[in-house]
């Protein structure tokens, strides 16, 4: 049986509504993350003391890098989506660009492919986070019943 490739290339004709609608969705979204990213910050700082236990130290290193470098993607996609937003004009001026509505839709594809990875792995990053912070006010949790 033949396995059939789905192709990113694969792009529906969108207006310039919809874009723009898609636009604000993943400002308002890549925004709460970074209101999120400061509560981890706070998460991480109220159980330092834990973190660094030998048992945990190196996985909570590991999530605490990747949290780091999300944070500077998301400040990254942040301006990009911003700056191609602004370039939303591009298919409102009712001229005929065909080259730079093309070019400005497949930046649109370049973006939407960027954003729902960096959907995907935050996602990922912070259900860790959760799972380490979630033993570990469990273990303390133990400790105060048997003091």
């Amino acid at each position: 049986m033949k396995k059939t490739q789905t192709s990113p290339k694969y792009f529906e004709w969108l207006s310039a509504d919809s874009i723009h609608d898609e636009i604000k969705k993943w400002l308002s979204e890549l925004r709460f993350i970074k209101d999120e990213e400061l509560f981890f910050e706070d998460l991480i700082k109220l159980f330092t003391l834990q973190l660094i236990d030998k048992k945990t130290f190196s996985k909570s290193k590991e999530i605490i890098n990747d949290l780091k470098k999300l944070r500077k993607g998301n400040l990254e996609l942040i301006k990009a989506v911003v700056t191609h937003e602004n370039e939303l004009q591009i298919l409102l001026d009712g001229k005929d660009q065909l080259k730079e509505e093309a070019d400005y839709k497949e930046k649109h594809r370049e973006l939407l492919i960027a954003v729902k990875h960096y959907f995907k792995d935050y996602r990922k990053i912070k259900r860790e986070i959760f799972k380490i912070i979630k033993g570990i006010m469990k273990v303390e949790k133990r400790k105060k019943l048997l003091a």
